[in-house]
């Protein structure tokens, strides 16, 4: 099983250090994130969820209907909408995008702010019981062969049969760093997605993740995603000031402009997710980790999504890269602080580059448990 690659596309080209500018969702520049991931040889692109931006199902409608062969991962938060709904809502979909390139990944939700902006008031313990049953719930109207009931705590439904499935399996990404996180995750993720801390900490979470699948009984574990911000350069000194202005950056806006990792998505004190404190302990620990893991970012920013750069050549991010997949990690989310010009980039330079590296090592079978 090869590496897989995960970009991310918006309705407008907006970052930490790109505030956003025109229509809330702009057409040309969909298509343009589009082209540019799929030319880069991207096999999918996450569209993010927050409570106030354009709807992510129908934003991947319209981007794989202006591409041929890309992926899309869809955020989800659970809670909002009816779990048999949902089913139907990507297998309808995944038709319409041709089959097999439609990806769901679940966020129960970080943020209490955020969720009670939708009217969700639950604590985050609460929010994970209710994903749990949410995923049973929906698992089951995708492939049931007879007609179903379902009684639980957050959903009660009777004689659920779907007449609209998906052409191929919709795998589940999965979100989250607490206990619950990976309770809940373990259980149901196809993928349990991470974002990029040091690699000590990122193998304790793999082993966690796995543990709880384990007790979940599953004998087929969730393959691991890692998500990151590399800043590129021709030359080490040429990337470390780029990474530096792009701090310097992110500081003078007050932790970012609007994105999903910047100012909208901050609350007032520490952040409560498992996931920003861990990012922000990394950044307390030291500015460097590992051989080019750059924690500045995070901790300019709150910490507030994926937030960790790599920086360096594309060689030496490339380096950095592979050492996740050594220990585990078979899916990298990498995006760029200018979204549109970074991603033609890692096509041309990151990509390649952490290919030629794995095939060097011989480690490009580790995504499949196979021993080099």
């Amino acid at each position: 099983m090869p590496v897989e690659f995960i970009g991310m596309i918006g309705t407008q080209e907006v970052s930490e250090i790109r505030p956003a500018t025109g229509p809330v969702i702009d057409r040309s520049t969909v298509r343009r994130f589009v082209t540019a991931h799929e030319a880069a040889g991207f096999d999918k692109v996450l569209v993010g969820h927050s409570s106030s931006t354009p709807d992510g199902l129908q934003v991947a409608a319209y981007g794989a209907a202006h591409s041929e062969r890309l992926g899309f991962l869809v955020a989800h938060r659970p809670g909002f909408t009816a779990p048999t709904l949902a089913a139907r809502q990507y297998a309808t979909l995944d038709h319409f995008s041709g089959g097999g390139r439609v990806a769901m990944h679940v966020i129960s939700g970080g943020s209490d702010t955020d969720q009670r902006r939708d009217g969700d008031w639950l604590d985050k313990e609460q929010r994970y019981t209710r994903t749990d049953e949410y995923l049973s719930v929906l698992r089951r109207a995708w492939a049931a062969p007879e007609a179903f009931d379902h009684h639980g705590e957050h959903y009660r439904v009777a004689g659920v049969r779907q007449e609209i499935r998906p052409l191929a399996p919709i795998p589940v990404y999965f979100g989250g760093s607490s206990d619950a996180a990976y309770r809940v995750g373990g259980r149901h993720a196809d993928v349990f997605a991470l974002w990029g801390e040091p690699l000590a900490g990122t193998r304790e979470q793999i082993t966690r993740v796995h543990d709880a699948a384990r007790a979940a009984g599953r004998s087929e574990l969730p393959r691991i995603s890692v998500s990151f911000r590399p800043i590129l350069a021709d030359t080490e000194e040429q990337a470390w000031a780029r990474a530096h202005a792009i701090r310097d950056r992110i500081v003078a806006a007050k932790g970012g402009h609007g994105s999903f990792t910047g100012t909208r998505m901050r609350e007032a004190g520490a952040p409560a997710n498992v996931g920003s404190q861990r990012l922000l302990a990394a950044a307390e620990a030291g500015e460097v980790h590992d051989r080019c893991l750059w924690t500045a970012t995070a901790a300019a920013s709150g910490a507030a999504g994926n937030s960790t750069a790599l920086v360096g050549t594309p060689d030496t991010v490339a380096a950095a890269l592979a050492d996740y997949v050594d220990i585990g990690v078979t899916t990298l989310l990498i995006r760029g602080y200018d979204p549109i010009a970074d991603a033609e980039r890692y096509g041309r330079e990151l990509l390649p580059a952490v290919r030629a590296e794995l095939a060097r090592r011989g480690t490009a079978a580790v995504a499949a448990g196979v021993p080099a």
